[in-house]
């Protein structure tokens, strides 16, 4: 079977550091056959890193009418992602597009109106939702490993000093769209938090400005409401760090869940157990699944309607921080 030719549609920091080594892991599943960026310095340069001669593109247009071309991978900074995903998709190529789907749901469901559903695969790349201990403490909650779940929390810290990488792209920190970095982030944890413990149906919040290197707000804590009745609490701040893993702890009526990357801690009975698990693999699960989408039809995670969702709670919090109410979370 031939690779799918895939186009990496941007050549940022992610394109290089997550997407492409992942790639290079899936040979046999996709050939990176073209590279898209504005300047043509800057898709030479991805593509040496690639090594196959893949076609460079400075016309976006001109790349989505090419025939040789499967789908496109759209690695792109938020505020400029939305039109090209809605480009790619009118294209009818098959479209896998960074998180969070759009800046905000309003727009997340303007795109998701010109999806082709019966013509194209369309995943958004929640590699948190892939990631294998999440997807575990999944299965083990589902299974009734720890009975009903009661309340969860969730606590990151997680500062942007001037020197990361992640600093230079200055769209997160300047606010140019709503949340910046809270909603960048935020979506990734709140993907995790959905698929371990279930749909969120409302949400407090408060937000803080603590760090003079951003613009805009750069810490919240949210208060979550489930639709199995659990309750749950989600902290996230840029401002500063803590040396403590990024945990999510679930606990049940029968027993808890502690995890993180690469490890569960599950107690039932009085009882601890550890279970290891592949740590960072979520971006190379995700193309797979991807892959298995596009030639048989298989069902995905990623789907659309997570991507909005996974913004929706995010929305809610901000708004709720605003509004200094509880604000329900529109589920599509």
């Amino acid at each position: 079977m031939k690779p799918i030719r895939l186009a990496l549609i941007g050549a940022g920091i992610f394109a290089r550091d997550a997407h492409l080594p992942s790639l290079r892991n899936l040979t046999e599943q996709f050939e990176v056959a073209a590279v898209y960026s504005r300047t043509e310095a800057t898709a030479h340069s991805l593509a040496a890193e690639i090594g196959t001669h893949p076609q460079i593109y400075t016309d976006l247009a001109a790349l989505l009418l090419a025939p040789d071309i499967d789908a496109v991978d759209v690695v792109l900074p938020i505020p400029i992602m939305p039109p090209v995903v809605a480009q790619a998709l009118a294209s009818g190529k098959h479209v896998i597009s960074e998180k969070p789907l759009a800046p905000n749901v309003a727009t997340c469901r303007q795109l998701m109106a010109s999806y082709q559903h019966a013509r194209q695969v369309w995943m958004v790349a929640e590699n948190w939702r892939y990631e294998s201990a999440y997807v575990k403490a999944a299965e083990l909650v589902q299974s009734g490993a720890i009975g009903k779940p009661l309340t969860c929390q969730m606590a990151l810290y997680l500062p942007m000093p001037v020197h990361s990488k992640y600093y230079q792209t200055t769209w997160r920190r300047t606010g140019e769209f709503f949340g910046g970095t809270l909603m960048d982030g935020g979506v990734h944890h709140i993907a995790a938090i959905r698929l371990v413990v279930g749909e969120i149906t409302a949400v407090s919040a408060m937000t803080a400005h603590a760090s003079t290197t951003f613009a805009t707000d750069d810490t919240l804590s949210a208060t979550l409401h489930f639709a199995n009745g659990a309750i749950g609490s989600y902290l996230v701040t840029y401002a500063t760090g803590a040396p403590w893993p990024a945990y999510l702890c679930v606990v049940g009526d029968q027993g808890a869940l502690r995890i993180q990357r690469g490890e569960i801690e599950l107690t039932h009975d009085n009882q601890t157990e550890t279970i290891q698990c592949p740590k960072f693999d979520g971006v190379e699960k995700e193309f797979v699944a991807f892959a298995a989408a596009i030639r048989e039809g298989q069902p995905h995670w990623n789907t659309p309607e997570q991507g909005v969702n996974d913004v929706a709670v995010i929305e809610a919090m901000l708004h709720a921080a605003q509004s200094g109410c509880q604000a329900p979370v529109s589920i599509t």
